[in-house]
């Protein structure tokens, strides 16, 4: 009986659909839900799938993998020749090829799925220019694809002719609903197909008796196939091909399709782990898709279940959503303290080539590689980054080390920014999101400006106005003018113009100040006052006072921007005026100009906001 039409309820009174083309869940809330879950049935068809336990026997075996650690990189193999490359708009040439095969080769990988020969023009000459050219290092393993068909398996023999190495791949689908509706053929068809497309290769390989040929299978949609055909087939291949530790084979088993959560594709591979004949003469390996966005999690999960080996392409390109992306798994190894034995010390140079070679762009939030995956705009993770980044200087230096070599326990960064080749200057990045720490942090970092942590709120209120008005990120060069702006131009070109000045100290302790200060006003605006105090900074007060200009300082820093005799100083200060504080700072070679300029500073900010009321 066909399951009814979903219906939709109008929408409530009162409000407007602001997105016309949606269908806003409005079915009955379940009767078992929670007070606190007031989601509604959708009109999805969901009733027109079955779930993965419905379509395949998954075996029941005592689990080992849940306790399970990874301790050591799996053999990796790219496929971004073979497989990433047939899911491309506009599939790699040879000079596109052979760039990425030297990236593959550069990185360390020693296994390298290289072409399906037989598919296409290109792909077969590419493989001979690999013979021909000597492009293959000694301990690289070059693996070739083909199908079940004797005139396409002798097209990929001719293909690898003077290969130093070479793993032919043979795969043909095995579920139920490719043997009816691809192949239409039964489970013994199948069984009898694969066979004999062995039997040819293992002759063909021997009419090459000095030629280093190994075998590889992949039951294609294995994740959707009987585990008992699966684990029939494979067997049958060990022996027919004489699999030995030294010679081994490898069953490669896809999830070709995904269709269930990790944890089931794990124990299906637990299952062929433990069920393997001649185990010792077998490379486990697997091959996970993405089709529900948890490939990366496939295939973790599939080796902690047995799998000693992953085919997967850089940054996960590959047919629907992709295959398995290599760099996520090999860097999460990584931050666990496993070498991933692939370099990645220059993830922005594999980046760019991948995108040049493959004419896709990786997401800018890609895990590890993305342009802005190291970058905070968030003010609390600013401020938690900015803190991990002086923890962790302090600490590499009370250790004794650089800090490239110190333990890594940044906040919000689980790798270090560098171990990849990349600056922390992308780390910190401000709009209209950011906080106190993270613009904090960049002047410090592209200017040297240390700023008071009671200064940091309030420019941070300047900053957030300015974002907020454009919409825009903030750089580096945008805060510096609008701290300058802010704080230093009132001191030089205020209302309150300081035309001269000179400080004495008649007796030890006592300071003089006198000065000439201009308002604006023309001439009735213009004296001389004088005032006095313990240090010059409270003589310069009391002649302000004696203009008209009442200050009291109450906080006071000032550093150095760079090392060495002939930098130049900066001073802040933060003044009590009328009632409100006003944050000031100057700067000059001279650190006592520079606290006068900090000075008068914030008396003219004080004095524009009386004029703006």
């Amino acid at each position: 009986m066909p399951s009814p039409e979903p219906t939709v309820s109008a929408a409530p009174r009162g409000t407007t659909l602001a997105f016309p083309t949606l269908r806003t869940p409005a079915g009955p809330v379940p009767p078992d839900a929670p007070a606190w879950n007031p989601q509604r049935g959708s009109a999805m068809p969901s009733h027109r799938y079955r779930p993965a336990h419905d379509r395949v026997v998954v075996p029941h075996t005592e689990r080992a993998w849940p306790a399970a650690r990874m301790t050591r990189a799996p053999l990796w193999v790219p496929v971004d020749l073979r497989d990433g490359n047939q899911a491309l708009a506009e599939p790699m040439d040879t000079p596109r090829k052979r760039r990425m095969f030297d990236l593959l080769v550069a990185m360390g990988f020693k296994e390298i799925e290289v072409a399906y020969p037989s598919a296409s023009r290109t792909d077969f000459d590419f493989v001979r220019h690999l013979a021909e050219s000597g492009a293959v290092p000694d301990d690289v393993t070059v693996v070739v694809f083909t199908p079940a068909r004797r005139e396409l398996i002798e097209r990929t023999f001719a293909a690898i002719e003077g290969l130093p190495r070479t793993v032919v791949h043979l795969y043909t689908p095995t579920a139920p609903t490719w043997r009816e509706v691809v192949l239409g053929r039964s489970r013994a068809e199948v069984c009898d197909l694969v066979r004999d497309a062995a039997t040819y290769m293992a002759q063909l390989a021997d009419a090459r008796p000095g030629a280093d040929i190994r075998f590889q299978f992949s039951p294609e949609v294995f994740n959707l196939t009987e585990p008992d055909l699966v684990l029939e087939i494979c067997n049958r291949l060990t022996v027919l091909w004489d699999a030995s530790p030294d010679r081994p084979v490898t069953h490669n088993l896809p999830a070709t399709v995904e269709i269930a959560t990790p944890n089931v594709y794990a124990d299906q591979i637990e299952y062929m782990h433990r069920h393997l004949a001649r185990r010792e003469a077998v490379i486990l390996s697997v091959h996970p898709h993405n089709d529900r966005g948890t490939g990366v999690a496939c295939a973790e999960l599939a080796v902690l279940a047995g799998a000693q080996r992953v085919e997967g392409c850089l940054f996960g390109n590959g047919e629907r959503t992709g295959n398995v992306d290599l760099v996520t798994l090999a860097l999460n190894l990584h931050t666990q303290g496993v070498d991933p034995m692939i370099d990645f010390s220059d993830v922005d140079t594999v980046r760019r080539t991948v995108e040049d070679c493959i004419r896709l762009p990786v997401h800018p939030r890609h895990p590890y590689a993305g342009e802005l995956v190291h970058t905070a705009f968030s003010g609390t993770h600013q401020d938690a980054i900015s803190k991990g980044l002086a923890h962790h200087a302090r600490r590499a230096a009370g250790l004794g080390v650089p800090a490239s070599d110190a333990p890594w326990t940044v906040p919000y960064l689980p790798v270090d920014p560098a171990d990849l080749g990349c600056t922390y200057e992308a780390v910190i990045r401000v709009n209209s999101q950011s906080g106190k720490g993270g613009i904090a942090h960049l002047l410090q970092l592209h200017h040297g400006l240390d700023l008071p942590r009671d200064l940091r709120p309030d420019f941070s209120r300047t900053v957030q106005l300015a974002t907020d008005d454009s919409g825009q990120e903030a750089t580096p060069k945008d805060l510096w003018e609008l701290f300058r702006r802010t704080y230093l131009a009132p001191g030089e070109d205020g209302p309150l113009r300081l035309v001269s000045w000179h400080t004495t100290e008649p007796v030890p302790g006592e300071h003089r100040v006198s000065c000439e200060l201009d308002d604006g006003e023309g001439e009735a605006g213009r004296g001389r006052f004088e005032g006095s105090g313990n240090g010059p900074l409270a003589a310069f007060a009391d002649a302000l006072a004696a203009a008209g200009h009442p200050v009291d300082i109450v906080t006071y820093a000032e550093h150095a921007l760079t090392s060495g005799p002939d930098s130049a100083a900066i001073a802040y200060v933060r003044c009590r005026i009328g009632g409100a504080t006003y944050w000031g700072a100057g700067q000059d070679t001279s650190v006592l100009t520079a606290s006068v300029r900090a000075v008068l500073s914030a008396v003219n900010r004080a004095s524009r906001d009386r004029d703006s009321d």
